[in-house]
């Protein structure tokens, strides 16, 4: 199986299949937030985080903040920055009104706080939140490649002059996020980015990665051979 030039990093909220990802050797760390969470039918908020931590103690995992308030968004934080070493916040880019949530991303930065700043799209927002880190402290800057690519934009050169706002500080590390299929891989590593987001059906896919086109062709034949006589078709 060919290894990735880019760091995997396994997106969910199901234990066991953080586990599985953890005990191939793929990935080299975990991202989660509430909307993921709530798919996999988390209640208890805290008791998972920690039953995640316990799981995979020694990769880096991320764990997003809950309120929209930035006072209480940062008592949050400080909170979650507490439970582990390998911890980084999930802090978003702005509050649900659209105000920047950079004043924060420095206060917490300069106490220590590894962030995660999410769910930015524009290079503006990588700008703004660049110059709000603390080049002491590691972060991930996290830019949805694949919602890009949702509205017709080609991500790629967001991603490469993200990387160039974030080259002077070598501590951040840029994150290629919501990815949609496994080419996002080289995409991303082509940009520079130092991480990619991978989900668990992208995981099951990665035995492809590389494999030759023409046994893939052959395969799929079998496989529409195999489908057509398991159904009884006839003509």
């Amino acid at each position: 199986m060919l290894r990735p030039g880019i760091d995997l990093y396994a997106d969910g909220a199901v234990v066991e299949e953080m586990l599985a990802a953890s005990a191939e050797g793929l990935v080299a760390g975990f991202t989660t937030n509430p909307t993921l969470m709530r798919k996999a039918g988390v209640t208890d908020y805290r008791a998972w985080s920690r039953q995640a931590l316990a799981a995979v103690p020694d990769l880096p995992i991320s764990f997003e903040v809950l309120a929209d308030d930035f006072r209480e968004m940062g008592r949050q934080a400080r909170e979650i920055a507490g439970w582990g070493a390998n911890v980084f916040v999930k802090i978003p880019v702005t509050n649900t009104e659209g105000v920047s949530s950079a004043p924060l991303i420095a206060e917490l930065a300069g106490q220590g706080v590894q962030i995660n700043a999410t769910a930015i799209l524009t290079l503006e927002q990588v700008r703004t939140v660049a110059a709000a880190l603390n080049p002491e402290v590691p972060a991930i800057v996290s830019v949805f490649a694949g919602r890009i690519a949702d509205t017709g934009r080609d991500p790629e050169p967001v991603l490469r002059e993200a990387k160039a706002i974030l080259a002077p500080n070598p501590k951040a590390r840029l994150l290629w996020a919501s990815t949609r299929e496994l080419l996002n891989i080289i995409q991303a590593q082509a940009c520079g980015c130092d991480i990619i987001t991978v989900s668990p059906d992208l995981l099951k896919k990665y035995a492809l990665f590389g494999m030759d086109l023409r046994e893939l062709s052959l395969e799929t034949v079998r496989m529409f051979c195999r489908d057509a006589a398991a159904a009884g078709f006839a003509l």
